[in-house]
C-alpha cells in the first residue's frame, strides 16, 4: 500500500480575504432565508462551514446538506471509521475547517491521537484497528488514484460489505467536495484549542 501523499498547503490561511462570507440577514432572499432556517432547525444548529458559500445557491445547499446528514447522522459506518475518513479527505485537500472540526471528533470516537496526528502531518498512521486500517487504505488509495485496486476493494468489502464501501466512497467524495467549496471561497476554520491546525506543505 502506498504511503500518504505529501501534505498540500492548507489554502484557507494567509491567502487573502474570505471571498464568500455570510451575507447580512437583510440581504437574504426568501429561498436563502428558508435554507438557512432549515440548517438552524436541523442537527447542525447553525449556518457555518461550506453552507456559508453554498447559501448563494439555496437549492444546492439544501441537497448538499441532506446528503451530509445522511452520511454523518444516518450512515452505517462506525463513528471511528467515518471520522478517520473525513480527516483523511480534509488532509488530502488541505482544508482547515473540516480538519479542525473532525480531528477532535475522531479522537472522541476512539481513533488514537497518534494516528490523527500522523494524518495531520501527511504521514501514514500506525496502530489502527482493523476496520480503521481498511478504511484508511481504501480512502488513501482513492484520494491518490481516484479509484482502488482489486485487493483494496476486496479488503474493504470483507470489512464493511458492499453497501458500506459505497457509503465510504461517497463519504470521502462528499468531504472533498465541500472542502473544495470552502477552499475556493476561502472559508476560515473555526477557532479551537482542541487540535493543531494543518501545517503547510510544499509551496
Amino acid at each position: 500500500m502506498t504511503n500518504a501523499p505529501p501534505p498540500p498547503r492548507p489554502v484557507d490561511q494567509g491567502h487573502g480575504p474570505q471571498r464568500l462570507p455570510l451575507p447580512a440577514l437583510d440581504a437574504l432572499d426568501t429561498a436563502q432565508r428558508a435554507a438557512a432556517q432549515a440548517l438552524i432547525d436541523g442537527p447542525r444548529g447553525a449556518v457555518y462551514g461550506p453552507f456559508v458559500p453554498l447559501l448563494r445557491t439555496p437549492a444546492l445547499l439544501e441537497r448538499v446538506a441532506q446528503l451530509g446528514e445522511a452520511l454523518r447522522y444516518g450512515g452505517r459506518l462506525d463513528a471511528r471509521v467515518r471520522e478517520l475518513a473525513i480527516c483523511l479527505a480534509a488532509r488530502a485537500v488541505g482544508n482547515q475547517f473540516e480538519w479542525v472540526m473532525h480531528a477532535p471528533l475522531a479522537r472522541a470516537a476512539g481513533v488514537a491521537a497518534a494516528a490523527i496526528d500522523a494524518v495531520g502531518a501527511g504521514a501514514r498512521p500506525e496502530g489502527l484497528a482493523a476496520d480503521e486500517q481498511a478504511a484508511c487504505d481504501f480512502a488513501t488509495e482513492l484520494l491518490q488514484r481516484h479509484g482502488v485496486c482489486d485487493a483494496t476493494w476486496a479488503r474493504a468489502v470483507a470489512v464493511f460489505g458492499e453497501a458500506g464501501v459505497v457509503e465510504l466512497t461517497t463519504l470521502v467524495g462528499y468531504f472533498v467536495m465541500v472542502s473544495w467549496v470552502m477552499n475556493v471561497a476561502r472559508t476560515p476554520s473555526l477557532p479551537t484549542a482542541q487540535v493543531e491546525a494543518l501545517r503547510s506543505g510544499p509551496p
